[in-house]
């Protein structure tokens, strides 16, 4: 297992190969939809400070709020990253993340970007929500709540230990790509082809 804290430098992320598992602490921003597309059309500096060299999560959260007015995660368990395909590389590139968290993987688009800025995909355990929320300490900020719902809006937050798998690497792999071959050749040979 391996330990990773943020900031990630390009050179750790650049270390991490396919099939790694970490324990990530330190500083994450959960990030959808509406987040990746504002990023890419309006480059906002409020959340450069808190990527650079960091990670994105796709990550829904479900929260509450306490009576002094703290927010904290009850459950936050991935989404699909596939949905962000369009923006991920150049969110990466503007903004040096260093990792993206999510879960099904993402295409060739992505894991091109990953290469050029020297970055990995960690996959998250589907269906833990409740358990992945324990790992989220502390919330530090939450920015366009209003506007975007506590969905998509983003949630800068500590996490401790938070288990992931990389599953594609700043080198090209792609345990995704990799399951999907195998899976199709076991299919072909199946139905004869």
């Amino acid at each position: 297992m391996i330990k990773l804290t943020t900031p990630i430098s390009e050179e750790k992320a650049r270390s991490l190969k396919v099939g790694d598992e970490v324990l990530l602490t330190g500083t994450i921003v959960t990030a959808r939809d509406a987040a990746h597309k504002l990023m890419i059309e309006e480059r906002p500096d409020f959340i450069r400070e808190h990527l650079k060299d960091g990670v994105i999560y796709h990550c829904g959260p479900v929260v509450k709020q306490a009576e002094n007015g703290e927010y904290s995660f009850v459950a936050a368990g991935p989404t699909t990253s596939s949905r962000e395909e369009p923006y991920q590389a150049a969110v990466c590139e503007e903004y040096s993340v260093r990792a993206v968290i999510g879960k099904g993987g993402m295409g060739p688009k992505t894991a091109e970007g990953l290469k050029k800025v020297g970055a990995v995909y960690l996959h998250a355990v589907g269906g833990a929500g409740s358990l992945i929320g324990k790992m989220v300490k502390k919330v530090h900020t939450v920015y366009k709540l209003e506007e975007f719902g506590t969905p998509e809006a983003f949630w800068v937050c500590e996490v401790e230990d938070f288990p992931c798998v990389v599953t594609m690497d700043s080198h090209g792999g792609s345990l995704h790509k990799d399951i999907a071959a195998a899976s199709q050749k076991v299919a072909d040979g199946l139905i004869g082809q």
